[in-house]
């Protein structure tokens, strides 16, 4: 079967990718930018690619048109507070456009529950996207999910960093609102369980394990399993702006995510349709167990993907634009020194950020996280996905990989703290062994010009020390 997966650089993406070329699908990825997906020699070959923004003009002349299904996995609740309903109808009224000139014969819609009567802004703009999707020239099958668990989504990362961060919270009431979860391995099982099958055409059904639970259930379950103590209060008043900052400071997620996701916590999402799991004959697995599979897959460091890692958890939505380091109008610092073991060095640039650090002065990098986390920016908690490997797109701390090529032994990291003006970090291994680092710095204005020279005294310690130990350090794994 051919297979068109949109979103494919995404967190559901990445894990449904796998289980559909094990089953022997051929798949069309749709993406915004193809280097942003990393895969293995074997892979590529049976995986091919066509890049689409679906929030641009249809141009409709290289898109391919023989394929059976299509996957429609686009959502913008990180992007925005404001327009981000806007944008997602647009991308579903796009895509509508796109399989007019195609044989598609299915599309799966991975959307939200919605049974209540009044919806948050997400789900509301979740159930519009649904409406316009059924408008379309094929047969339409939804899976509604409320939180899906396993490492590396959203709603775990969140769960996580609480539980591991505050022994004791002071909570917002809406803790005690119920909500039905599923792991994550369901998800994509049911996505990839309803193929072609007749019996889920033009139908739309709820997803849930086999628990309904409130969040504050859900937390308490959590630090069970993890063997730590935690003591929850609720206290009655907390505006949506408190609850969003209160988020947004403790856990890993961007403030214009953590809007959408209070707003959507005070609503009840408990599955009602739940019938797809009879037609597929699937038994889910309990809240408990997915939170343990979850921290298999990160205690053998086998996350594959990372919400963390989406583009729209940042500032820029395209990495082509900001590849090409600009010449002109731009303040440096360019550091050298030779090297004895560059294979060594190189794991050790493969390695930086995240728990290794960045090899000199954390305490001074970890003050500029919590100066951008109060700024409104990313801070350090995103950390990264894996502790040695890295790839193109994935968030590395308050950095966005641009290129990570080992052949050319050659990293480029991309500023998404805030900042007057835009930043570069990059590190090459020339062929005569001499590692290179440069901080290219473009400032905005003379408050750009003023903010580059107050940190310079900072620069000559930090960098000087930074490629010093990069060059040096030789146990590079914990």
């Amino acid at each position: 079967m051919k297979i068109l997966l949109t979103g494919a650089n995404g967190y559901i993406g990445k894990r449904l990718l796998p289980e559909l070329l094990d089953l022997g699908h051929e798949i069309i990825c749709c993406v915004r930018d193809k280097n942003r997906i990393e895969l293995d020699f074997h892979t590529l070959k049976k995986v091919s690619f066509i890049e689409v923004d679906f929030l641009n003009p249809v141009t409709s002349e290289n898109f391919p048109t023989d394929f059976d299904v299509a996957y429609y996995l686009i959502h913008s609740m990180s992007s925005s507070t404001d327009d981000f309903d806007e944008k997602e109808s647009i991308s579903a009224l796009n895509f509508n456009i796109y399989m007019q000139a195609t044989s598609v014969k299915q599309v799966v819609y991975l959307s939200g529950i919605v049974n209540e009567k009044k919806l948050s802004k997400h789900l509301s703009s979740r159930k519009k996207v649904e409406d316009i999707l059924y408008k379309g020239n094929y047969a339409l099958t939804v899976l509604r999910a409320g939180i899906v668990v396993g490492s590396g989504s959203s709603s775990f990362e969140i769960i996580r960093d609480l539980c591991e961060k505050l022994p004791l919270m002071v909570a917002p009431k809406w803790l005690e609102t119920k909500t039905q979860p599923i792991a994550i391995r369901d998800v994509i099982s049911l996505l990839s369980g309803v193929l072609l099958n007749e019996k889920c055409y033009n139908q739309s059904f709820d997803i849930g394990g086999p628990d309904v639970l409130t969040y504050k259930e859900m937390l308490l379950r959590y630090a069970k399993i993890r063997k730590l103590r935690l003591w929850i209060v609720s206290v009655p008043v907390m505006t949506p702006r408190l609850s969003s900052y209160w988020l947004y400071f403790v856990t890993s997620t961007s403030y214009m995510l953590a809007v959408n996701l209070v707003e959507s916590m005070k609503m009840e999402v408990v599955a009602k349709n739940n019938k797809l799991l009879e037609i597929l004959e699937l038994k889910p697995i309990i809240y408990e167990e997915a939170i343990e599979k979850a921290f298999i897959k990160i205690e053998q460091n086998l996350v594959i993907s990372s919400w963390k890692d989406a583009l729209v958890s940042g500032r820029f939505s395209n990495l082509k634009n900001y590849i090409q380091i600009p010449k002109f109008g731009c303040l440096k610092d360019s550091k050298s020194v030779a090297i004895d073991n560059p294979e060594q060095v190189l794991e050790n640039i493969w390695s930086i950020g995240g728990n290794r650090g960045w090899y000199y002065a954390n305490w001074l990098w970890k003050i500029r996280g919590y100066m951008d986390l109060l700024a409104g920016g990313v801070g350090l908690r995103r950390g990264r996905t894996h502790p040695d490997k890295i790839y193109a797109g994935d968030a590395l701390d308050f950095w966005r990989v641009l290129l990570a090529d080992k052949e050319e032994k050659r990293i480029l990291l991309f500023a998404e703290m805030k900042l007057p003006g835009e930043a570069w970090l990059e590190f090459v291994i020339t062929k005569d062994n001499i590692l290179k680092q440069t901080a290219t710095f473009r400032p905005k204005g003379i408050w750009g010009r003023l903010y580059w020279y107050s940190i310079l005294p900072f620069h000559y310690f930090i960098f000087g020390g930074m490629i010093r130990n990069i060059a040096t350090f030789e146990n590079h794994k914990s």
